[in-house]
């Protein structure tokens, strides 16, 4: 499993390398995505973070700093005093103007997101070099990879043809699952679950992917696990999943196999990650050994 990281990091740390001699650490970061401020206090930054966007809940130490929204006046930013600010790029699309103003202000604006699990390990190192935690980063990475190995022994040993087919619901509401890329998708299977919605359509280059309710019905008789992801993007309960009209000729649904697991396990680019895929994977094997 090392293979996730170990090719794509030789190429990255050489850039590293390279844009760190033109280029200073930040110390006094604004981070305005969730994954960002956890990222940052996992490689030990997090005394470099001066503010967090108003939706982080996590972790429990950084939650009474200074709390910023991209929806604000560039003034309350420039007056902390930024030197970095971090953003995503759904903040650059849909608040250029904000980003502009801190640009001209002098204020580094940095937009970063990960769609990928092999982008990850290039992400977290580039957290590291804005930060001046390089070393850190690329322990995290290491770390990540052998904790997925640990997991792959497990999985590895079960044959395709007994592992569950699990539809991952990403926006009840929408009935999206998510893009076959994604991270959540990878969470799944390498929990060891089979991805029933490998066809569905990845929706402008994001994690989610459209689907629909009648595609997930002519389905229904071979998904055997029904999981979906729960909190601010989706806000579903068990109870809609199985109450939902026609859900009852979903196998998974008819047999009692439907699940919720927290967002920011499966769709935020953190460590946790580690902790999404334990999870799935005792939702797929409960008879399991969890050693």
């Amino acid at each position: 499993m090392m293979r996730y990281f170990l090719p794509g990091a030789v190429f990255f740390l050489a850039m590293v390398s390279a844009a760190a001699a033109s280029e200073r650490p930040y110390s006094r970061i604004i981070s305005l995505y969730s994954a960002h401020t956890e990222n940052l206090v996992s490689m030990g930054a997090g005394e470099k973070l001066i503010g967090i966007s108003t939706s982080d809940d996590y972790p429990p130490e950084i939650l009474d700093k200074p709390r910023f929204s991209y929806r604000q006046d560039a003034e309350k930013f420039i007056t902390a005093r930024p030197d970095l600010v971090l953003v995503r790029p759904m903040i650059e699309r849909s608040y250029p103007q904000l980003l502009a103003k801190l640009r001209q202000a002098g204020v580094k604006v940095v937009s970063l997101q990960p769609t990928s699990i092999t982008a990850i390990y290039g992400y977290w190192q580039e957290l590291g070099r804005l930060s001046g935690q390089e070393a850190e980063s690329v322990s995290m990475c290491e770390s990540f990879a052998e904790q997925l190995q640990k997991i792959a022994r497990k999985t590895d040993a079960v044959p395709k043809n007994q592992r569950p087919r699990v539809y991952f619901e990403s926006i009840h509401k929408k009935m999206k699952t998510f893009a076959p890329q994604s991270i959540a998708i990878f969470a799944l299977e390498h929990a060891g679950g089979i991805n029933i919605a490998a066809d569905a359509f990845q929706l402008r280059k994001t994690n989610i992917a459209a689907y629909g309710k009648e595609h997930i019905l002519a389905k229904g008789d071979d998904i055997d696990v029904f999981v979906a992801q729960q909190g601010r993007m989706n806000p579903v309960t068990k109870e809609m999943i199985e109450q939902e009209s026609g859900f009852r000729a979903i196998k998974a649904v008819a047999e009692g196999r439907v699940f919720l697991i927290e967002e920011q396990l499966v769709s935020r680019p953190t460590l946790r990650i580690l902790e999404g895929i334990e999870k799935l994977y005792a939702f797929f094997y409960p008879q399991a050994d969890r050693k």
